[in-house]
């Protein structure tokens, strides 16, 4: 197993303030993972970003308690990898994680292929009232 060498985690009400939150928490990853290329930096960091955009955005709580943010962010010396959870949001509708970018005259869709071709694998999972996205960006440019 690898070590961990940088590790951030937030949980938060999932309201556009959080957005700000995990910029700064990544900030601060990026303080303690130095060695990360600028390139891997910027690409996973969009990605994690639209993520919990995403999140903030559009989950829909499954009860009459708000749905919360978390994000947990983990680095190695070979991998990038955020774990980005609606705590208290309903199912979400089916969820394609290998759609293709829609078209121009789509209103809606674009989140996720941006943030597929933004990192190498993303993934979705659903586990006791908790929408999970793991994205991870492997290997990290030199």
């Amino acid at each position: 197993m690898t070590d961990v060498l940088a590790r951030r985690t937030l949980r938060r009400a999932a309201e556009p303030a959080a957005i700000d939150a995990v910029h700064a928490e990544l900030d601060c990853l990026w303080d303690d993972a130095s060695f990360v290329p600028d390139m891997d930096r910027m690409t996973f960091a969009t990605a994690v970003i639209e993520a919990a955009s995403n999140v903030v955005q559009h989950a829909v709580p499954q009860s009459t308690t708000p749905v919360e943010l978390g994000v947990d962010i983990s680095v190695t010396p070979v991998r990038l990898e955020a774990r980005v959870s609606a705590f208290g949001a309903a199912v979400p509708d089916p969820i394609d994680t290998d759609a293709p970018m829609p078209d121009g005259e789509a209103e809606s869709g674009r989140g996720l292929a941006l943030i597929r071709a933004l990192v190498t694998t993303v993934t979705f999972k659903r586990q006791d009232g908790t929408n999970t996205w793991i994205l991870s960006k492997t290997p990290l440019h030199e």
